[in-house]
């Protein structure tokens, strides 16, 4: 199966990349940089916010892993530019190509708080949602869903492992966060993103299809902090009730019934196993 992946220089994309080459995928990625291609895959230069250059990039393949997002950012219209406008481009692009699958990576945070329960899939998003990142998700995911297209939609958990820093980039923002200690964060390790996104790509039969995914076990903001030694600095002496226990939690049933199981089940398997 040849596969364009987009997003291949970032944290997901130049850990998943490697991983699908050694699975025997032939992988085209499309960059803005050529230097920064991961290595062993065929490099296509070009950029979602032109779409002259995506109809090239899609031409031959079998199937799309959209991974390329922007967040983290004070510009809203560039985060919306990024992950609503490219998406649609590039979209369109595998449309006229004929591509024959196209896996979006979305995010646990298209869910609001006060579920009741653990998030499902089926459950309402709000796409008029005030954080930009959100937002702009879940518009695209509400438009890929009415295109011509055969779309699988994984919506991720807060992704770590393999040396990202990621969760040491959160840490100084959790005071600013002024989140409760008990507040349980859901993750994801990098190796079960890779299966997440082979389930995807090889399963037969998911078009239109979304799915949660994450670890087993999520882990109170208290025990990550405390884990680097900055869990008094962060919270203090904080006390009283969690408000909303099943904020940030997703169920992951749906997943589980097409074949996943997490290969690290939680954070503390991925710090026995040296693989943070």
């Amino acid at each position: 199966m040849k596969i364009l992946v987009t997003g291949a220089t970032g944290k997901v994309g130049s850990r998943l990349v490697p991983r699908l080459i050694a699975k025997g995928y032939d992988v085209r990625v499309l960059v803005r940089d050529a230097a920064k291609a991961p290595a062993n895959a065929e490099v296509y230069v070009g950029d979602l916010f032109d779409p002259t250059t995506l109809p090239a990039a899609v031409a031959g393949v079998d199937a799309v892993v959209h991974l390329a997002a922007l967040f983290r950012t004070m510009d809203n219209d560039s985060i919306v530019k990024t992950n609503h406008d490219g998406t649609m481009a590039l979209a369109d692009a595998a449309v006229a190509a004929g591509v024959k699958r196209f896996v979006f990576t979305s995010t646990s945070n298209v869910y609001s708080p006060g579920c009741g329960h653990p998030a499902k899939e089926g459950d309402v998003v709000n796409p008029n949602d005030p954080r930009a990142y959100s937002s702009s998700k879940i518009a695209a995911e509400q438009e890929l869903l009415k295109k011509d297209l055969d779309v699988r939609i994984l919506r991720l958990a807060f992704v770590y492992g393999d040396e990202d820093p990621h969760i040491e980039e959160i840490l100084p923002l959790l005071k600013k966060w002024n989140r409760h200690p008990g507040w349980r964060m859901q993750m994801v390790h990098h190796l079960d993103v890779m299966q997440g996104i082979q389930l995807l790509l090889q399963t037969d039969g998911l078009n239109g299809q979304i799915y949660n995914i994450a670890d087993d076990a999520p882990i109170s903001l208290y025990e990550l902090a405390e884990a680097f030694g900055q869990a008094n600095d962060i919270f203090g002496t904080q006390q009283g009730p969690l408000a909303d226990p099943f904020e940030g939690i997703m169920d992951l049933a749906k997943i589980r019934k097409i074949g996943y199981r997490p290969l690290v089940s939680s954070y503390y398997v991925a710090h026995d196993l040296d693989s943070l």
